[in-house]
């Protein structure tokens, strides 16, 4: 249980660190770019993946850089949405992207219909609907719902092709590093171009929170994986404690640290998501 803990305390302070940065003009785009640097060589480190598996024909590239691509645009979006619409709403909609996760599960997988499940992603989308109103905060937060919308529909992209890699047969590990990897060639290329435009130019606090942010990734993604090793017999328990915990601490943490409002829609919403993740992991455990 402490290593599922320790995992929502990583996905939480993602948010509140890519937040609190934002609120002291920190370029989010500079410290998302050094965030994989940090991910990446923590992977490296860390997972000791075998690099093997991808010389062979079967490794899905499409997939990989697909990821590599969708990966750090989700993260500058995710940005963009804790600016607009707050902790509390970020962290909810990115959770209940395994609603589509999950419709993908049962068009493109084949994956079984079960009936709690069903009711499950028919709780959810309840859910999201009220996560998506927008509280009476004024000008603000009037253009918050097509950024909480990406982070949806991004982070349920992501799953899918971390699913399409393991069909594959890539191991998960080797998957996360190349992606980790590229995408941080990607976004240096950027950062590069538009320090040689003058905007903004690279500085070393966008490097210092990038840092930190990516050892906080990183940290999300290995107390999850092992969580699931230290409970092999109660996936659906890691599952729901994971995305209950996220939904759970994001609001007190948005609520206490950044006053953010909620209106009467937006926390029946995050009832509903509970409800619904609730419901999702009980099919699972079916």
């Amino acid at each position: 249980m402490l290593f599922l803990i320790l995992s929502v305390l990583c996905s939480v302070s993602v948010g509140v660190l890519l937040k609190w940065s934002g609120r002291r003009g920190i370029d989010a785009a500079q410290a998302i770019t050094w965030n994989y640097l940090a991910a990446s060589a923590l992977a490296w480190w860390l997972l000791r993946p075998s690099l093997e598996s991808l010389g062979t024909a079967s490794t899905p590239w499409p997939a990989l850089l697909t990821l590599a691509v969708v990966l750090p645009g989700i993260f500058v979006v995710m940005a963009r949405a804790l600016r607009e619409a707050g902790i509390v709403r970020t962290d909810a909609a990115q959770r209940l992207s395994l609603l589509l996760s999950l419709a993908a599960a049962f068009a493109l997988f084949g994956e079984r219909f079960q009936l709690l499940k069903l009711a499950g992603v028919a709780t959810g989308l309840v859910a999201m609907a009220g996560i998506l109103h927008k509280p009476d905060t004024g000008a603000a937060q009037r253009g918050a719902w097509p950024w909480l919308l990406g982070v949806w529909i991004g982070y349920a992209l992501v799953d899918i092709l971390l699913k399409q890699v393991a069909r594959a047969g890539t191991p998960s590990t080797s998957a996360l590093l190349v992606s980790f990897a590229l995408a941080f060639v990607l976004m240096l290329g950027w950062q590069l171009w538009r320090h040689a435009r003058g905007r903004p130019r690279l500085g070393w606090r966008p490097l210092w929170t990038g840092l930190a942010l990516g050892t906080l990734n990183f940290g999300n993604i290995l107390f999850y994986i092992r969580a699931h090793q230290a409970l092999p017999d109660s996936p659906a328990t890691v599952f729901a404690g994971m995305n209950i915990g996220v939904v759970a601490l994001g609001t007190l943490a948005g609520v206490t640290l950044f006053g953010e409002r909620t209106s009467v829609r937006n926390r029946i919403g995050l009832a509903l998501a509970v409800v619904a993740i609730g419901l999702i992991a009980l099919g699972a455990r079916g």
